[in-house]
């Protein structure tokens, strides 16, 4: 018999890392949290917001709905990610029951440090909240408080995502959590915004006014100051710049290890290579924790050695680097027969030594981090034998 994946592990083990994910980056008291979220009975403060539709939403946008649900969310959150297709769910059922339902970014995007976006492909600008709704389909009002936090800091949201139900006189009534499954497909037992919802519409009091959220803490403002002293930090990494043999090139694409290899061959005096640099440093940042590792590989000749160092000093590239050693086209052979030599080349290798993405030219910086989180993994997938158990 096998297990069951939630009660037996799924959903500890899943918790755990998401806690470390989430909660584990020396944020004080203070930056967790430092704005008291909305009391019940309270009238619904007042907004304008842009949406990524191009409009721009207040609280009369939704003044011929009976019920207003407000949710804080956003794209870099996994358990946000994991309650997309629930909240849509929500906007399906609930809506032709006189329930609006508005979705509002708060997060700061200058206050997510790179190391808290190692589960996500997107972080939280507008312009990435726009191809999030898009990709996903979102059937509901996505507007950004990102430019100052100033709405969210009225509502107080605690985490990514946290529930705000208000009456037709705009009070509140319930706010916390979605359920109680933390974001784990299928896991919920106690489904606190549906049973908010289902007494409200029936004229009935709600039993249950206000849970604790479970989530990724909200961006404010105050937290740059984290971000700067990450930054600072990068600048003190080491950077070096190693030959590499045609025999030691193979073995790094045959690449006998747990990790996924990003791999960029690229030259100091290739434009297009210079110009992209830059996007495989904030790669390296975002997803080095996790069973990934960046390599390049400069094209450079050996007496351009000082060079080649110099610029990836300049870029803080801290991850290895290597400068090829031996004929040219042995080494192009080497590292992929199909390639016809231009610079910039970019391949994922996975372990066993698997190219399962190249390319001959620029990445696309947001496909290469949707592949590579795909390829790690998201911290709410569930391993194919125990999906059966969802249905």
């Amino acid at each position: 018999m096998q297990p069951n994946y939630f009660r037996a592990k799924g959903c500890g083990k899943i918790i755990l890392m998401f806690a470390f994910v989430c909660l584990s980056f020396g944020y004080t008291s203070a930056q967790l949290n430092t704005h008291p979220s909305l009391a019940i009975g309270s009238t619904a403060p007042n907004f304008s917001l842009p949406g990524v539709d191009g409009k721009t939403y207040t609280l009369q946008s939704f003044a011929k709905s009976k019920f207003l649900v407000v949710i804080f969310t956003c794209d870099h959150c996994p358990t946000a990610q994991a309650y997309e297709d629930t909240i849509k769910k929500l906007v399906t059922d609930y809506t032709p029951k006189n329930v609006a339902f508005v979705a509002i970014s708060p997060n700061d995007a200058g206050s997510i440090r790179l190391d808290e976006m190692g589960y996500t492909d997107l972080g939280d600008t507008f312009d990435e909240m726009k191809i999030r709704a898009k990709e996903k389909s979102f059937n509901f009002p996505f507007l950004f408080d990102g430019a100052t936090s100033s709405v969210s800091m009225l509502y107080g949201p605690q985490a990514t995502p946290h529930v705000f139900i208000f009456d037709q006189q705009r009070k509140l009534r319930f706010t916390g959590r979605i359920d109680d499954a933390f974001g784990v497909p299928g896991a919920a037992k106690s489904f606190d915004t549906k049973n908010a919802l289902n007494e409200l519409v029936a004229n009935q009091p709600v039993k249950v006014e206000k849970t604790k959220t479970f989530g990724c803490s909200i961006k404010w403002p105050a937290k740059h100051d984290l971000v700067a002293a990450e930054a600072a930090k990068w600048k003190e990494e080491k950077v070096a710049l190693e030959k590499l043999s045609i025999d030691s090139l193979k073995a790094l694409l045959a690449n006998n290890t747990k990790n996924f290899r990003l791999v960029n061959v690229w030259a100091t005096w290739c434009g297009p290579c210079v110009t992209e640099f830059p996007d495989f440093v904030t790669i390296n940042r975002m997803y080095r924790l996790r069973n990934f590792e960046t390599i390049s590989i400069s094209m450079d000749e050996l007496g351009r050695t000082p060079a080649a160092l110099s610029f990836l000093e300049k870029k803080q590239a801290s991850f290895k680097n290597y400068i090829a050693d031996g004929d040219k086209s042995q080494i192009i052979d080497a590292i992929n027969k199909d390639w016809q030599g231009a610079l910039p080349y970019t391949a994922l290798i996975a372990p066993g030594g698997k190219i399962i993405y190249s390319t001959q030219g620029a990445i696309d910086p947001y496909e290469m981090k949707k592949l590579i989180v795909n390829s790690l993994g998201r911290v709410f997938d569930i391993p194919e034998q125990y999906k059966a158990q969802l249905k």
